[in-house]
C-alpha cells in the first residue's frame, strides 16, 4: 500500500472563522490582492483588511476563469507587488487567485505551464502565500493542487497543477453560503457529491481519502435536499461546507473518474456550470460503471463500494448499488437539474467530447474502462 497526502498548509473551519483572516494576512507582509467574485459581499473583508493598515488591490472575477482572466490577475499581482493573494468566492474565484499567485513567482507565461495546449512544464518555484475562502460548499478548491482554465476559441478546458498550488490558509466559513441562490446552492453541492463518490470507488483510492468519502457521502446525503429547501437551515450548510472539504481533500490525494473525465469537455463548450454538468452525469456514469463492473470485473472492490455508496446515501444496509442510482435519480429530480441541451450542448459536439474524453486524466481513475459506445449512450440521455 503506498499512498502520498498533501493539503493546505493549514485549514480552519467553523461559522464567522472568515473574520479572522486580516490578522492572518497581516503575517505575510502589508500588499494583498484580493481576487473576488462580488464587490458588495467582500466589501467587509475589504474594509477589515484596510483596518489592519494593509494596502489592497481588488479583482473581480464573474464568470470561470478564462486564459485571458489569469493572464490579467497575474499581471495586476505582479504590478501591484503583491505580498499575498486571497481569493473569496466560488471556485472559479480560488482558482483565478490560486494561479495568480504561483505565477507571480515563476517564469514566463501561463501557457509554458498548461496541460494539453500549452508547454506542460513544471512549476519551479514556491507561489506566493495564498488564503482561500470558498464562498460555497462544492468545488473544494480550497483544498487542491490545480485549477482548470478555460480557452474559450477553442471551447476547451485545461488544468494548471503543482504541490506549490496548495493554498497557505484554507479558510472556510460556512456563513458565507448562507445567502447562495436555490440553483447555486445545488448544482455546488452535487459537485461536492460528485467530488466524495468518484475519489470513493476511483482505481486508487487510500484510507485517508476513503474517510472522508465515507463521512462526507453521509453528511452531504442528508443535508443537501434540507439546505435547498431552506437555505437558512444553518445546520445543514455546516454539513454541506464540511462534505465540500472533505470533497476536495479526496480528490486532491486519489483520484475522479468518467463524470469528471466527461464535465470540463462539456463546460468548454457550452455555459453549463460544473456542478450542473457533473449533476446531470453523476447517476448515468454510475449506472454505466456498475453494469460494467458487474459483466468484466464482478469480484471489483469497486463494485462492492457502489454496494457501500448505496448503504451510505440511503440509510439502508440492505440496498444494493442500483439503489444508490435511484437515491441520486431522485434527488436530481428535487434539485431541479437540467438536460445539458438546456446549456447548448448539441449533438454535433458527441464524437468530439467521447474521443477527448477517453484521453482526460479524469478519466485514467475510472474503476473501468467505458467504451466510446458507453460514453455516447451518457452524453446522449444527458442532453
Amino acid at each position: 500500500m503506498n499512498f502520498e497526502f498533501a493539503t493546505a498548509s493549514q485549514i480552519q473551519f467553523g461559522i464567522g472563522i472568515s473574520a479572522k483572516v486580516p490578522e492572518l494576512a497581516c503575517q505575510f507582509g502589508t500588499r494583498v490582492l484580493l481576487v473576488i467574485d462580488s464587490t458588495k459581499r467582500c466589501m467587509f473583508l475589504i474594509n477589515n483588511l484596510k483596518q489592519k493598515g494593509l494596502e489592497v488591490e481588488y479583482l473581480r472575477v464573474d464568470n470561470e476563469p478564462d486564459i485571458n482572466m489569469v493572464i490579467m490577475a497575474t499581471r495586476i499581482a505582479r504590478e501591484f507587488k503583491s505580498q499575498l493573494i486571497i481569493g473569496i468566492g466560488g471556485g472559479s474565484t480560488l482558482d483565478t487567485g490560486k494561479v495568480a499567485a504561483v505565477l507571480t513567482t515563476n517564469p514566463g507565461n501561463l501557457i509554458d505551464y498548461l496541460e494539453v495546449t500549452g508547454a506542460g512544464k513544471s512549476l519551479e518555484h514556491p507561489s506566493l502565500p495564498y488564503i482561500a475562502i470558498p464562498t460555497t460548499a462544492g468545488t473544494g478548491s480550497e483544498v487542491t493542487r490545480n485549477a482548470v482554465i478555460s480557452i474559450p476559441e477553442k471551447r476547451i478546458k485545461v488544468s494548471l497543477r503543482s504541490p506549490y498550488m496548495l493554498p497557505r490558509f484554507a479558510i472556510v466559513d460556512p456563513e458565507l453560503t448562507y445567502t447562495l441562490p436555490l440553483s447555486v446552492t445545488a448544482s455546488t453541492g452535487m459537485d461536492a457529491l460528485t467530488q466524495l463518490i468518484e475519489p470513493f470507488v476511483c482505481n486508487s483510492p487510500t484510507p485517508l481519502t476513503d474517510a472522508l468519502c465515507r463521512d462526507g457521502i453521509i453528511r452531504a446525503a442528508r443535508s443537501l435536499g434540507k439546505v435547498y429547501a431552506n437555505g437558512l437551515d444553518t445546520a445543514a450548510r455546516e454539513e454541506m461546507a464540511l462534505a465540500s472539504l472533505f470533497g476536495g481533500i479526496a480528490l486532491a490525494n486519489a483520484r475522479l473518474g468518467a463524470v469528471h473525465g466527461m464535465a470540463n469537455l462539456v463546460g468548454g463548450m457550452t455555459h453549463a456550470p460544473h456542478g450542473a454538468i457533473c449533476a446531470r452525469l453523476l447517476p448515468l456514469v454510475m449506472e454505466k460503471n456498475i453494469q460494467a463492473l458487474r459483466l468484466s470485473q464482478p469480484d471489483s472492490p469497486s463494485l462492492a463500494r457502489y454496494t457501500e455508496i448505496a448503504w451510505l446515501l440511503t440509510g439502508n444496509v440492505k440496498a444494493e448499488a442500483e439503489d444508490g442510482i435511484t437515491w441520486v435519480r431522485d434527488l436530481c429530480k428535487e434539485l431541479d437539474i437540467r438536460p445539458l441541451a438546456e446549456y447548448g450542448l448539441e449533438l454535433i459536439d458527441f464524437p468530439t467530447l467521447v474521443e477527448h474524453s477517453q484521453k482526460a486524466n479524469s478519466m485514467k481513475g475510472n474503476p473501468v474502462h467505458l467504451t466510446d459506445t458507453e460514453l455516447l449512450s451518457i452524453l446522449v440521455e444527458a442532453a
